[in-house]
């Protein structure tokens, strides 16, 4: 029995059993185990780091809408303007633009400026942005000479001196120039009513067209500048001097050609004697428009889709001369509340007394509902390689007034109202 136990104890174990429990370590050397751990902590790093970049922007957002916010609040307080009960219920989706602070402190200043300096009426055109909004008062004089030679029946206009210039921005000096206009009036007794009443109660009831235009060079830095500039032109037998005015204006060089007008003389030929060398120097008036052509105009507003239909029918003026090369085209910008919209331009037509396009241009609306909104259509002649501008009108609608065309298309929406509007320059 002894014996028995004695074998069993000395009996081997299997060497199999032996490895599989003295021996767990992994079939891998440490370069490889180092290797594993450093990609784990290059994994984790970059984790954290995109959690913090997406903390970052999400901090930046908020602080931004805070801020539109803000500035949206201080608008409204600027401009306390009722809305309509039907404003009530729409309900946008906010804003998560990132605004620029700059840009938004000077389009308040804008609004501001607006406010306390409002513009001229309907009778202001794109072309003049540049004058000032009230003139009350013009200083200054001008001194001319005004000769027609009758033999050769030609008009000589000299310009000689601008005396009593104020500065109206101590910022730059002036820069002075005077424009000259050869004005003929080509109808007297027209019925132009309606331009009357939307374009100027002073206007007399006569359409003009331009002759020639002249401008003499630009004297830098002066408030009493010489010029010497002469002009002449040869007058047809059929303009009589007692239909012919000159129209000369002051003014103030702009480099965006946003002239500012400094003042202006107009001189009735026919009531001078101009046989002789005749000077003249005449003090500065308010800058006015003149009639020079009429447009049937069209206006239809769609308030679902937010857009506005703007139909140029027809322009009629007067031509003091044929030109088979002649035509014309008309340039058409909208601004809807301190926005200004991109112009667009009709075809060519050819100039004839009554030019008719029957064009519609639309224009989507940015914003709704419409506090501010100016309709500006400038008229142009082409001529070969060459071009001018006829004249211009504008269609206004502000917070406190708005035009009668403009009033008649709110009040019949989606509808097309035409309307006759002056041609003034």
């Amino acid at each position: 029995m002894w014996k028995v136990m004695v074998m069993q104890m000395n009996y081997p174990a299997p060497v199999g059993l032996l490895s599989t429990a003295g021996d767990t370590r992994m079939p891998f050397s440490d370069t490889v185990k180092y290797c594993i751990l450093g990609i784990s902590v290059a994994l984790l790093l970059l984790a954290l780091g995109i959690l913090a970049w997406q903390a970052f922007r999400c901090c930046t957002q908020t602080h931004s809408t805070y801020t539109q916010q803000d500035t949206v609040v201080n608008s409204d307080l600027l401009y306390p303007v009722e809305k309509p009960g039907t404003a009530g219920n729409y309900s946008g989706a906010p804003s998560t633009r990132v605004e620029d602070v700059n840009t938004e402190v000077q389009r308040l200043s804008r609004c501001l400026s607006q406010t306390l300096f409002p513009s001229l009426g309907s009778t202001q055109t794109e072309g003049d942005m540049g004058e000032q909004a009230n003139i009350k008062k013009v200083d200054g004089t001008l001194r001319f000479s005004i000769y027609y030679d009758q033999l050769h029946s030609s008009l000589v206009v000299t310009v000689l001196q601008v005396e009593g210039l104020l500065e109206h921005s101590q910022k730059r000096n002036l820069h002075p120039f005077v424009k000259i206009s050869l004005m003929w009036a080509c109808s007297h007794g027209m019925e132009l009513e309606s331009c009357m009443d939307e374009e100027g109660q002073g206007m007399t009831p006569v359409m003009w067209t331009v002759l020639q235009e002249w401008r003499t060079r630009i004297v830098k830095g002066s408030c009493n500048p010489l010029f010497g500039d002469q002009f002449n032109c040869i007058l047809q037998e059929d303009k009589e001097l007692h239909h012919i005015n000159l129209r000369m204006e002051v003014r103030d060089f702009d480099k965006f050609s946003r002239h500012t007008v400094l003042g202006e003389v107009r001189v009735p030929l026919g009531q001078l004697n101009i046989s002789y060398p005749l000077e003249l120097n005449e003090d500065l008036q308010i800058p006015q428009k003149d009639l020079v052509g009429e447009v049937l105009l069209s206006l239809k507003f769609l308030p679902t889709s937010q857009r506005l239909e703007v139909g140029l029918l027809k322009v009629r003026t007067v031509l003091p001369e044929i030109h088979s090369d002649a035509a014309l085209y008309a340039k058409i910008s909208v601004q809807c509340n301190q926005c200004k919209l991109r112009y667009q331009k009709t075809s060519a037509a050819a100039h004839c007394l009554v030019t008719v396009f029957n064009e519609v241009l639309m224009f989507s609306l940015p914003e709704f509902p419409l506090e501010q909104c100016k309709i500006s259509v400038s008229v142009y002649e082409t001529r070969k390689s060459s071009k001018h501008l006829i004249g211009q009108l504008t269609v206004e609608k502000e917070k406190s007034s708005e035009d009668k065309h403009w009033g008649l298309m709110m009040r019949s929406v989606r509808q097309p109202i035409a309307k006759w509007h002056g041609l003034l320059i």
